[in-house]
Order: C-alpha cells, then structure tokens, then sequence
C-alpha cells in the first residue's frame, strides 16, 4: 500500500541538530518554519509553506526548558488547523517521562499529563525511544512507536570485542532492561542496588553478582546526575572488575553530572544524541552515537505502512 499524500519535516528550534540530520539520511530537506518571540517570552510559532493534506513529521525532544513542549504542541496545533492529511511528533527524548505514577501522595504524573496535551494539540501518532516506563505507551490513545537505542547499542558493544562482559543495572528498575542485553549477548547479570538518601543523590550501593574479572557494561535509559553511574563504576572497580562502561539513551546531564563522569574510573559513558551536550564541558570520556539514521528507517516504514518489528534486536 503506497501513501497518496506528500511527507514534510519540520523540526523545534533546540531540536534542529538532529532534525538535520534525519531528514538528510531520509533523502528531503526540512520544511520551512519559524518562530516569533514577544518581549515578554511569549511565542507563537508559524510554517513558512503549505501543509494541506500532507503527513508532517515534527521532530522535536522535550528536555528543559519546558518551552520545548510547548513549542512542539503549538506547532502540532499550527499543523492540525493548516488541514495536515497526518501529525506525527517525533520525540526522541520524552520529557517528564519520570513521572509515571504517583509514588507518594499528592503528586501530578506528569507522563500522563504531556500525553494528554499532545492529544489535545491534535497529534495523531507519536514515535519516541527508550521511554523511562514502557507502560507510557498506554497513555496515549493514538499510536506510539517505541524505538529502542539497542539497534546502536549492541553493535558497538560487539565491536569492542571485550571477553568476560557482565550487563549491570543500575538498580532494580532496570533489570529488565539489562536481563535482555544479557541474554542476547550470552554475559553474565549484576544488579546494583542502592538506597536513595533523596532526589538526584545515592547512598549506599552494592552489587548483586561477580563483577571479579569482569568487563561491565552499567545500561540504563538516562543518565541525570551521574551520581548513580560513577558511584557503581568506583564500587565496581573496587570489587576488582576490569573496566566499567556505561551506556545510556539520553544524556541528560545535568548539574555536577559532567565532573562526576570525568572524576570517576569510569572507562567510557556511551550515549545517543536525543539531547545535545554542552560545548562547555569536558566531553573526554563521552562517545555520542546518533540515532538519526533510525529514526529516518522508522519513519520510511512507517509513512509505507510498514512494520517496523525488524528494528528491535532485543
């Protein structure tokens, strides 16, 4: 079944790096839009050309400010009311995707709230990576493709040709996660377990497993602080491991999280570019690989009307 309408990319100002670089692997150009600011920090956000009757894909991560989100709703709604045959928002980071549940009372879950908004600007389908919970997906009711960083992830990993590997989560959340890298990889588990003293900073750590000997490879979906991985990287060390790796889908980054990596023993923290990093910052021990070429296969197949089940290695 071929498609009978024409296909634009669009891409949100702080998103452009890698709207770029999608839309070149896919073979067009972005589309023209643009943005104006009021004095007062209000924006309002335009396209530059026609979009009647085609499927726009605005490419767009929603990592602070919050003006991200807002920017990429408004632009959903500019699109929905210029007659767009289809709006699909293209996520690669989603934000407040942390808040998935109420954990203690009289919390917002966020997750579900953005989820909403989406809806409410007139999205019709999101795609997105490496969600913090993959039970997100059930907050919406459009479709949600729910890429994975392990179709970058584990070709490298195989190209490190690394003996003894040991897949280590960084806590009991991402078991899962590290449980499926293990198998398809034939390593061995470990799981941290720590104890939070609060938001953003770690207590007491501990591994459950051998990490004698071993080469660990830490995966997890974020990394915020880097308090978790360089805590289980020295710990690990310490136990007598080989190296330790960390490999994560967003580089978050934030506050003391670049000195940590560069203090740490720490091998190599390996991350996608869903959030750029700051050219301010020693970026030493940071290899970014991109999941533009992805994300333009996904979207190839999915404006084809084809399955997109082959991308999942794991």
């Amino acid at each position: 079944m071929q498609p009978n309408h024409s296909i634009k990319f669009f891409t949100g100002r702080n998103s452009r790096y890698l709207s770029e670089q999608i839309a070149k692997s896919f073979g067009i150009e972005l589309g023209k839009s643009n943005v104006t600011e009021f004095s007062d920090g209000e924006f309002i956000t335009s396209y530059d050309e026609s979009v009647r009757g085609a499927t726009v894909f605005i490419i767009q991560s929603t990592f602070p400010p919050t003006d991200n989100l807002f920017e990429l709703l408004l632009m959903i709604d500019a699109a929905h009311r210029a007659s767009a045959h289809q709006v699909v928002a293209v996520m690669p980071y989603f934000g407040w995707a942390r808040q998935d549940r109420k954990d203690k009372p009289r919390v917002a879950i966020g997750a579900k709230l953005v989820a909403n908004l989406l809806c409410a600007a007139g999205v019709d389908r999101v795609m997105t990576m490496d969600l913090h919970a993959d039970q997100i997906q059930g907050f919406f009711d459009v479709p949600v493709d729910h890429l994975y960083a392990s179709s970058i992830f584990v070709p490298y990993i195989k190209n490190l040709n690394l003996d003894n590997i040991a897949i280590a989560a960084p806590d009991m959340g991402g078991a899962k996660r590290a449980n499926a890298y293990s198998r398809f990889l034939n390593a061995s588990l470990v799981i941290c377990h720590k104890n939070r003293e609060r938001a953003n900073q770690v207590g007491e750590m501990t591994a459950i497993g051998d990490v004698d000997g071993k080469n660990v490879i830490i995966l997890d979906d974020m990394i915020d602080t880097a308090g978790t991985i360089a805590k289980a990287a020295d710990m690990m060390m310490a136990k007598g491991a080989l190296s330790v790796r960390a490999f994560a889908t967003h580089a978050v980054l934030s506050g003391p999280a670049y000195e940590r990596i560069a203090e740490s023993k720490i091998t190599e923290v390996v991350v996608s570019n869903t959030i750029p990093l700051r050219k301010d910052k020693d970026t030493s021990k940071i290899k970014v690989i991109s999941v533009a070429d992805l994300f333009a296969d996904v979207i190839n197949k999915v404006y084809n009307y084809q399955s997109i089940s082959p991308k999942f290695l794991i």
